[in-house]
């Protein structure tokens, strides 16, 4: 790496959803031949093992009033505090040509001084309902790039449509062919992201027992699921005589997602971003829980193009998905349709898009 590029400093946490794109765009910075520091929280930095080992990593002192008690409410202004004059010194020693905040509290911290000292900045919504943190700066950055359209944005903010920019390893199987289900293998995969996949796991392996022999012994299924709830899953598959892969994560998601003749997923922006490039029908069931419910707004365009089947959590029950289930399995036009319309909304290019705003504020 050329160490005189400029640099991009990116400020993100919280979780893989705000990670992914902040590590796609650093993979982007990089390849491009600037220099890329990434500032996060403890928390943050345990969802940055992916980022490229280039990417200069710094942990600043953040916090949320949102949780932690009593205790944590009081002491959350103090850490922001801290962590917001660690990151005033750090800016002012490395100059970076532009900062980047991708959401989560730990983004903070870095956005607050890039204001202070009035450096070029912008902010990446992955969501179709802007979250808490980037709604604070939205009205004090230069640019708001948007992940999900349409996404509801403050009065009198203009946001700009990229996408959400995917890792490298998604690009590398976008628009894989997709195989509609036939007489053969039936590779199935779900995927429930931290906070949701507890409700996957005690609905979607009864929803699969119910489905007709004829469809239930070609499954292969790739199920995600919580550390705790992983013994109690695999034996429900194995009780179903369902073939069954049951772990707390998967580091080839890319892989199985191109195998797949069909997703079951909340409605996370990462995960439909992955699901549309590479283009496979889907049911997306949106966090009921999720901040200003953004998961329904994520998944309304898939909705609506007939790319997926949307089953709130209010409606969710094992008769309602094993119907979806065998509705998309058993018709392969159907399934086919599907897969095209995920593939056309789409966008691979999102990466791309997001780099040519960060080059045009940094010029």
């Amino acid at each position: 790496m050329n160490g005189r590029g400029k640099l991009a400093l990116i400020a993100a946490g919280g979780t893989g959803g705000h990670m992914f794109p902040a590590q796609a765009l650093a993979e982007r910075l990089l390849a491009h031949g600037w220099r890329v520091k990434l500032s996060t929280d403890e928390r943050g930095a345990r969802y940055a093992g992916g980022f490229p080992p280039e990417v200069t990593r710094e942990i600043v002192p953040s916090a949320t009033t949102a949780r932690g008690g009593p205790i944590g409410k009081l002491t959350a202004p103090l850490k922001i505090g801290a962590g917001v004059t660690r990151a005033v010194a750090g800016l002012r020693r490395d100059r970076p040509a532009v900062v980047v905040g991708f959401g989560g509290y730990p983004a903070i911290p870095a956005m607050s001084a890039a204001v202070l000292l009035g450096l070029p900045r912008m902010i990446h919504e992955q969501n179709g309902v802007m979250g808490r943190v980037n709604r604070i700066f939205a009205r004090r950055v230069d640019r708001v790039a948007c992940g999900t359209w349409p996404t509801d944005l403050p009065a009198g903010v203009t946001g700009i449509h990229t996408g959400n920019p995917v890792r490298q390893a998604v690009l590398d199987r976008a628009g894989a062919p997709y195989a509609p289900p036939d007489d053969g293998p039936l590779h199935l995969l779900i995927i429930g992201g931290s906070q949701g996949a507890r409700v996957l796991s005690d609905i979607v392996p009864a929803a699969i027992a119910a489905l007709p022999e004829t469809l239930r012994t070609r499954l292969s299924v790739s199920h995600q699921a919580r550390a705790e709830d992983e013994a109690r899953v695999t034996r429900a598959y194995a009780e179903a005589g369902v073939q069954a892969e049951v772990r707390p994560f998967f580091a080839d998601v890319p892989e199985r997602l191109a195998q797949a003749q069909a997703v079951v997923s909340r409605a996370g922006a990462s995960s439909i971003a992955d699901i549309t490039v590479i283009g496979r029908p889907s049911i997306l069931i949106p966090f009921a829980a999720a901040a200003g419910d953004h998961q329904s707004a994520n998944a309304r365009a898939l909705a609506e193009s007939g790319a997926a089947v949307v089953l709130p959590e209010s409606v969710l029950d094992i008769a309602s998905l094993t119907r979806d289930l065998n509705a998309i399995l058993a018709d392969p036009a159907r399934a086919g349709r599907m897969a095209a319309a995920a593939l056309a909304l789409g966008r691979p290019d999102a990466a791309a898009r997001l780099y040519d705003l960060v080059t045009e504020l940094s010029s």
